[in-house]
């Protein structure tokens, strides 16, 4: 098994995101959320779900990176098509070769990573999950 180095959150990564149905699901880009190493030392993230599929609605917890509205954006997450994130559907995942590949152009290397989350996206992306986080601690305190 081959570990990859530890990424930065804010990155777009090539991910295989586990369906449950196939033994390594078909590759599509991930936004790392969180990172972090285990005891052995190993990195651990938090990836949340893209998909091109459907960008032209978005639900809860859900944001778009369009190559035709937001093009910098686009071109500094490395993406082919437009892509949402869905940050309701996030898992922990050990950041080794079972779940994470390197993208067929390979822009960073022999690595994963696709690209960087724009700076003007982190906001964006901060408002559709600051709901989520509100209701999540409203349920806990009950």
């Amino acid at each position: 098994m081959r570990w990859w180095p530890e990424p930065t959150a804010g990155e777009i990564v090539w991910c295989h995101f586990p369906d449950h149905i196939h033994p390594k699901p078909k590759p599509r880009p991930g936004l790392i959320v969180s990172t972090q190493i285990d005891e052995a030392g190993m990195p651990f993230v938090s990836v949340a779900y893209g998909t091109s599929q459907k960008t032209d609605r978005l639900y809860s917890g859900e944001f778009r990176i369009s190559k035709s509205e937001q093009p910098a954006a686009y071109v500094s997450a490395g993406l082919s098509y437009d892509t949402k994130f869905d940050l309701r559907n996030v898992l922990d995942l050990p950041f080794n070769d079972a779940y994470f590949s390197v993208p067929p152009h390979a822009p960073h290397g022999q690595t994963p990573k696709l690209g960087t989350l724009h700076p003007s996206m982190v906001r964006i992306a901060h408002r559709r999950l600051l709901p989520l986080r509100n209701k999540q601690s409203v349920v806990s305190n009950r």
